[in-house]
Protein backbone atom coordinates (compact mmCIF):
# COMPACT_ATOMS: atom_id res chain seq x y z
CA UNK A 1 0.00 0.00 0.00
CA UNK A 2 1.55 3.35 -0.93
CA UNK A 3 2.28 5.82 1.83
CA UNK A 4 0.02 8.86 1.70
CA UNK A 5 1.46 12.17 2.87
CA UNK A 6 -0.42 15.34 3.72
CA UNK A 7 0.63 18.88 4.27
CA UNK A 8 1.81 18.02 7.76
CA UNK A 9 5.52 18.77 7.87
CA UNK A 10 7.91 16.13 9.22
CA UNK A 11 11.38 17.59 8.74
CA UNK A 12 14.51 15.51 9.18
CA UNK A 13 14.99 16.97 12.60
CA UNK A 14 11.86 15.12 13.71
CA UNK A 15 14.19 12.16 14.33
CA UNK A 16 14.93 13.94 17.59
CA UNK A 17 11.49 13.48 19.07
CA UNK A 18 10.52 15.86 21.81
CA UNK A 19 11.55 14.92 25.31
CA UNK A 20 7.93 14.74 26.37
CA UNK A 21 7.21 11.93 23.90
CA UNK A 22 10.37 10.00 24.70
CA UNK A 23 9.40 9.99 28.38
CA UNK A 24 6.47 7.77 27.39
CA UNK A 25 8.91 4.92 26.90
CA UNK A 26 9.47 4.77 30.64
CA UNK A 27 5.87 3.70 31.12
CA UNK A 28 5.53 1.26 28.22
CA UNK A 29 3.72 -1.93 29.20
CA UNK A 30 0.80 -0.16 30.91
CA UNK A 31 -1.61 2.63 29.88
CA UNK A 32 0.61 5.65 29.22
CA UNK A 33 -0.03 9.20 30.36
CA UNK A 34 2.20 12.25 29.99
CA UNK A 35 2.74 14.42 33.00
CA UNK A 36 0.06 17.04 33.32
CA UNK A 37 -2.37 15.25 30.97
CA UNK A 38 -5.79 14.03 31.92
CA UNK A 39 -6.89 10.50 31.14
CA UNK A 40 -9.33 11.87 28.60
CA UNK A 41 -6.35 12.79 26.43
CA UNK A 42 -5.16 9.21 26.39
CA UNK A 43 -6.91 6.26 24.80
CA UNK A 44 -6.58 2.55 25.39
CA UNK A 45 -7.80 0.61 22.37
CA UNK A 46 -9.22 -2.89 22.42
CA UNK A 47 -6.71 -5.70 22.15
CA UNK A 48 -5.72 -6.77 18.65
CA UNK A 49 -5.54 -10.54 18.22
CA UNK A 50 -3.51 -11.83 15.29
CA UNK A 51 -2.28 -15.27 14.29
CA UNK A 52 1.39 -16.08 13.99
CA UNK A 53 2.61 -15.38 10.47
CA UNK A 54 -0.12 -12.86 9.65
CA UNK A 55 0.16 -9.06 9.27
CA UNK A 56 -1.07 -6.61 11.89
CA UNK A 57 -1.94 -2.97 11.20
CA UNK A 58 -1.54 -0.39 13.98
CA UNK A 59 -3.62 2.72 13.31
CA UNK A 60 -3.47 5.93 15.28
CA UNK A 61 -5.87 8.85 14.74
CA UNK A 62 -4.16 12.20 14.47
CA UNK A 63 -6.32 15.30 14.23
CA UNK A 64 -5.56 18.90 15.30
CA UNK A 65 -2.22 20.30 14.20
CA UNK A 66 0.38 17.60 14.71
CA UNK A 67 3.95 18.63 15.38
CA UNK A 68 5.43 15.27 16.36
CA UNK A 69 4.14 11.68 16.25
CA UNK A 70 5.68 8.31 17.02
CA UNK A 71 4.87 4.63 17.36
CA UNK A 72 6.62 2.88 20.22
CA UNK A 73 6.88 -0.77 21.25
CA UNK A 74 7.93 -1.22 24.85
CA UNK A 75 11.37 0.39 25.01
CA UNK A 76 11.80 0.89 21.26
CA UNK A 77 10.69 3.62 18.89
CA UNK A 78 9.43 2.05 15.66
CA UNK A 79 8.62 5.20 13.70
CA UNK A 80 9.02 8.90 14.47
CA UNK A 81 6.89 10.54 11.84
CA UNK A 82 7.97 9.14 8.50
CA UNK A 83 11.43 8.30 9.79
CA UNK A 84 11.92 4.63 10.58
CA UNK A 85 13.86 3.92 13.74
CA UNK A 86 13.26 0.17 13.85
CA UNK A 87 15.79 -2.03 12.05
CA UNK A 88 13.21 -4.78 11.64
CA UNK A 89 12.43 -5.18 7.90
CA UNK A 90 8.97 -6.50 8.76
CA UNK A 91 7.92 -3.09 10.10
CA UNK A 92 6.86 -0.47 7.57
CA UNK A 93 4.87 2.74 7.25
CA UNK A 94 1.47 2.48 5.61
CA UNK A 95 -0.23 5.87 6.03
CA UNK A 96 0.91 9.20 7.43
CA UNK A 97 -1.33 12.24 7.08
CA UNK A 98 -3.37 14.66 9.15
CA UNK A 99 -6.03 12.00 9.86
CA UNK A 100 -4.05 8.89 10.70
CA UNK A 101 -0.66 7.38 11.33
CA UNK A 102 -0.61 3.65 10.47
CA UNK A 103 2.22 1.16 10.45
CA UNK A 104 2.19 -2.57 9.78
CA UNK A 105 4.15 -5.55 11.06
CA UNK A 106 4.37 -8.52 8.71
CA UNK A 107 4.90 -12.17 9.60
CA UNK A 108 4.01 -11.58 13.23
CA UNK A 109 5.71 -13.79 15.81
CA UNK A 110 5.45 -14.25 19.57
CA UNK A 111 8.20 -11.69 20.11
CA UNK A 112 5.88 -9.05 18.67
CA UNK A 113 3.28 -9.56 21.39
CA UNK A 114 2.90 -6.71 23.84
CA UNK A 115 1.81 -3.11 24.18
CA UNK A 116 2.24 -0.52 21.43
CA UNK A 117 1.89 3.21 22.02
CA UNK A 118 1.16 5.96 19.55
CA UNK A 119 2.37 9.27 20.97
CA UNK A 120 1.15 12.47 19.30
CA UNK A 121 2.24 16.03 20.06
CA UNK A 122 -0.37 18.51 18.83
CA UNK A 123 -0.51 22.24 18.94
CA UNK A 124 -2.56 22.05 22.12
CA UNK A 125 -1.29 19.10 24.17
CA UNK A 126 0.28 15.65 23.85
CA UNK A 127 -1.84 12.53 23.84
CA UNK A 128 -1.28 8.79 23.58
CA UNK A 129 -3.11 5.80 22.22
CA UNK A 130 -2.11 2.36 23.44
CA UNK A 131 -3.06 -1.08 22.16
CA UNK A 132 -2.05 -4.57 23.21
CA UNK A 133 -1.24 -7.04 20.45
CA UNK A 134 -2.00 -10.67 21.26
CA UNK A 135 -0.35 -13.30 19.05
CA UNK A 136 -2.05 -16.67 18.66
CA UNK A 137 0.17 -19.61 17.72
CA UNK A 138 -1.05 -22.90 16.21
CA UNK A 139 -0.17 -26.02 18.19
CA UNK A 140 3.03 -27.86 17.44
CA UNK A 141 4.01 -31.14 19.04
CA UNK A 142 7.59 -30.58 20.18
CA UNK A 143 8.37 -33.54 22.44
CA UNK A 144 7.04 -36.91 21.37
CA UNK A 145 7.85 -40.55 22.07
CA UNK A 146 9.42 -42.62 19.32
CA UNK A 147 8.28 -46.05 18.16
CA UNK A 148 9.10 -48.63 20.81
CA UNK A 149 9.35 -52.41 21.20
CA UNK A 150 8.53 -53.88 24.62
CA UNK A 151 7.85 -57.28 26.11
CA UNK A 152 4.35 -58.18 27.19
CA UNK A 153 3.77 -57.24 30.82
CA UNK A 154 6.05 -54.18 30.71
CA UNK A 155 4.95 -50.73 31.89
CA UNK A 156 4.90 -48.17 29.08
CA UNK A 157 4.80 -44.36 29.22
CA UNK A 158 4.26 -42.27 26.10
CA UNK A 159 4.91 -38.52 26.07
CA UNK A 160 3.31 -35.83 23.93
CA UNK A 161 4.13 -32.19 24.69
CA UNK A 162 2.99 -29.32 22.50
CA UNK A 163 3.51 -25.58 22.28
CA UNK A 164 0.97 -23.04 21.12
CA UNK A 165 -1.18 -20.13 22.21
CA UNK A 166 -3.79 -20.57 23.53
CA UNK A 167 -2.24 -23.55 25.25
CA UNK A 168 -3.27 -26.65 23.31
CA UNK A 169 -5.17 -29.54 24.82
CA UNK A 170 -3.74 -33.04 24.41
CA UNK A 171 -5.59 -36.28 23.70
CA UNK A 172 -4.46 -39.86 23.01
CA UNK A 173 -6.18 -42.77 21.31
CA UNK A 174 -5.30 -46.20 19.99
CA UNK A 175 -6.19 -46.14 16.29
CA UNK A 176 -4.88 -49.40 14.82
CA UNK A 177 -6.56 -51.84 17.14
CA UNK A 178 -9.96 -52.51 18.60
CA UNK A 179 -8.81 -51.32 22.01
CA UNK A 180 -10.55 -48.36 23.59
CA UNK A 181 -7.57 -46.96 25.46
CA UNK A 182 -7.62 -43.16 25.55
CA UNK A 183 -6.20 -40.30 27.62
CA UNK A 184 -6.39 -36.51 27.87
CA UNK A 185 -2.93 -35.94 29.31
CA UNK A 186 0.58 -35.29 28.04
CA UNK A 187 1.60 -38.66 29.45
CA UNK A 188 -0.12 -41.89 28.46
CA UNK A 189 0.73 -44.59 30.99
CA UNK A 190 -0.02 -48.24 30.22
CA UNK A 191 0.55 -50.67 33.07
CA UNK A 192 1.50 -54.28 32.28
CA UNK A 193 0.87 -53.89 28.56
CA UNK A 194 -0.77 -56.79 26.77
CA UNK A 195 -0.55 -57.85 23.14
CA UNK A 196 -4.04 -56.42 22.61
CA UNK A 197 -2.65 -52.97 23.40
CA UNK A 198 -0.03 -53.13 20.65
CA UNK A 199 -0.51 -50.85 17.67
CA UNK A 200 -0.44 -47.23 16.55
CA UNK A 201 -1.23 -44.53 19.08
CA UNK A 202 -2.25 -41.05 17.96
CA UNK A 203 -1.59 -37.86 19.92
CA UNK A 204 -3.65 -34.81 18.97
CA UNK A 205 -2.84 -31.25 20.10
CA UNK A 206 -5.68 -28.75 19.58
CA UNK A 207 -6.23 -25.07 20.25
CA UNK A 208 -8.49 -22.40 18.76
CA UNK A 209 -6.16 -21.99 15.79
CA UNK A 210 -5.36 -25.43 14.45
CA UNK A 211 -4.54 -29.08 15.17
CA UNK A 212 -1.29 -31.04 15.15
CA UNK A 213 -1.15 -34.85 15.10
CA UNK A 214 1.65 -37.35 15.64
CA UNK A 215 1.62 -41.15 15.85
CA UNK A 216 3.79 -43.70 17.63
CA UNK A 217 3.86 -47.46 17.11
CA UNK A 218 4.14 -49.86 20.05
CA UNK A 219 5.28 -53.39 19.25
CA UNK A 220 4.61 -55.89 22.03
CA UNK A 221 6.72 -59.05 22.05
CA UNK A 222 5.24 -62.25 23.46
CA UNK A 223 6.07 -65.95 23.53
CA UNK A 224 4.56 -68.28 20.92
CA UNK A 225 1.28 -70.05 21.34
CA UNK A 226 0.46 -72.78 18.83
CA UNK A 227 -2.92 -73.93 17.62
CA UNK A 228 -3.99 -77.46 18.47
CA UNK A 229 -2.59 -79.92 15.95
CA UNK A 230 -4.98 -81.65 13.55
CA UNK A 231 -4.25 -85.29 12.86
CA UNK A 232 -4.11 -86.39 9.23
CA UNK A 233 -5.11 -89.68 7.64
CA UNK A 234 -3.30 -90.51 4.39
CA UNK A 235 -3.34 -93.62 2.24
CA UNK A 236 0.04 -95.12 1.33
CA UNK A 237 1.64 -93.56 -1.73
CA UNK A 238 -0.39 -90.35 -1.43
CA UNK A 239 0.58 -86.81 -0.44
CA UNK A 240 0.09 -85.75 3.16
CA UNK A 241 0.49 -82.41 4.98
CA UNK A 242 0.72 -81.47 8.68
CA UNK A 243 0.14 -77.76 9.39
CA UNK A 244 1.42 -75.96 12.48
CA UNK A 245 0.32 -72.38 13.19
CA UNK A 246 1.85 -70.17 15.90
CA UNK A 247 0.93 -66.72 17.19
CA UNK A 248 4.10 -64.91 18.31
CA UNK A 249 5.97 -61.58 18.21
CA UNK A 250 8.62 -61.67 16.92
CA UNK A 251 7.63 -64.44 14.51
CA UNK A 252 8.48 -67.90 15.70
CA UNK A 253 11.01 -70.33 14.27
CA UNK A 254 9.71 -73.85 13.79
CA UNK A 255 11.17 -77.26 14.52
CA UNK A 256 9.61 -80.61 13.66
CA UNK A 257 10.19 -83.91 15.43
CA UNK A 258 9.11 -87.50 14.94
CA UNK A 259 9.16 -89.11 18.32
CA UNK A 260 12.38 -87.56 19.73
CA UNK A 261 14.22 -87.23 16.41
CA UNK A 262 14.37 -83.84 14.74
CA UNK A 263 13.32 -83.64 11.11
CA UNK A 264 15.28 -81.48 8.68
CA UNK A 265 14.17 -80.27 5.30
CA UNK A 266 14.52 -83.01 2.68
CA UNK A 267 14.81 -85.74 5.29
CA UNK A 268 13.29 -89.01 3.96
CA UNK A 269 11.48 -87.14 1.21
CA UNK A 270 9.79 -84.68 3.60
CA UNK A 271 9.74 -80.92 3.01
CA UNK A 272 9.35 -78.14 5.60
CA UNK A 273 8.01 -74.82 4.34
CA UNK A 274 7.72 -71.92 6.80
CA UNK A 275 5.64 -68.88 5.82
CA UNK A 276 5.17 -66.28 8.52
CA UNK A 277 3.13 -67.83 11.30
CA UNK A 278 2.57 -71.14 9.47
CA UNK A 279 4.82 -74.15 9.06
CA UNK A 280 3.94 -77.09 6.80
CA UNK A 281 5.49 -80.55 6.93
CA UNK A 282 4.77 -82.20 3.58
CA UNK A 283 5.03 -85.90 2.68
CA UNK A 284 5.05 -86.40 -1.08
CA UNK A 285 4.82 -90.20 -1.07
CA UNK A 286 3.66 -91.57 2.26
CA UNK A 287 5.08 -94.95 3.23
CA UNK A 288 4.47 -97.21 6.21
CA UNK A 289 7.51 -95.75 7.96
CA UNK A 290 6.02 -92.25 7.88
CA UNK A 291 3.04 -93.07 10.06
CA UNK A 292 3.32 -92.11 13.70
CA UNK A 293 3.46 -89.19 16.14
CA UNK A 294 4.92 -85.80 15.18
CA UNK A 295 5.64 -82.70 17.28
CA UNK A 296 5.83 -79.09 16.09
CA UNK A 297 7.78 -76.66 18.29
CA UNK A 298 7.46 -72.86 17.82
CA UNK A 299 10.32 -70.83 19.35
CA UNK A 300 11.22 -67.15 19.75
CA UNK A 301 13.40 -65.26 22.22
CA UNK A 302 10.61 -65.11 24.82
CA UNK A 303 9.82 -68.81 24.92
CA UNK A 304 8.42 -71.80 23.09
CA UNK A 305 5.27 -73.80 22.62
CA UNK A 306 4.48 -77.14 20.95
CA UNK A 307 1.66 -79.27 19.67
CA UNK A 308 1.38 -82.92 18.62
CA UNK A 309 0.08 -84.57 15.46
CA UNK A 310 -0.73 -88.09 14.40
CA UNK A 311 -0.16 -89.18 10.83
CA UNK A 312 -2.17 -92.37 10.40
CA UNK A 313 -3.05 -94.73 7.57
CA UNK A 314 -6.38 -94.15 6.01
CA UNK A 315 -7.93 -97.29 4.59
CA UNK A 316 -9.93 -97.38 1.41
CA UNK A 317 -13.14 -99.40 1.60
CA UNK A 318 -13.52 -102.30 -0.89
CA UNK A 319 -17.00 -102.79 -2.41
CA UNK A 320 -17.77 -106.24 -3.83
CA UNK A 321 -20.59 -106.82 -6.28
CA UNK A 322 -22.28 -110.19 -6.95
Amino acid sequence: MPVRRSSVAFPKCSLLVSLRILLLVLHAGSPVYSQGDSQSDNKVMDNITVRQGETVFLRCEQGDVVTHTAWLNRSSILYAGEDKWSVDPRVSLVTLNQEEFTIKIENVDMTDEGQYVCAVQTSSRPRTTSVHVLVQVPPKIINFSRDIVVNEGSNVTLMCQASGKPEPSISWKLISNSGDLASDDELLEISSISRQRAGVYECTAVNDIDTDVQTVDITVNYAPSVSEGRDAGVTPGQRGVLECEADAVPEADFEWYKDNRRIFNGFDGMEIINTGSLSKLTFYNVSDGDYGNYTCVAINKLGSSNTNFLLYERTVGIHLSY
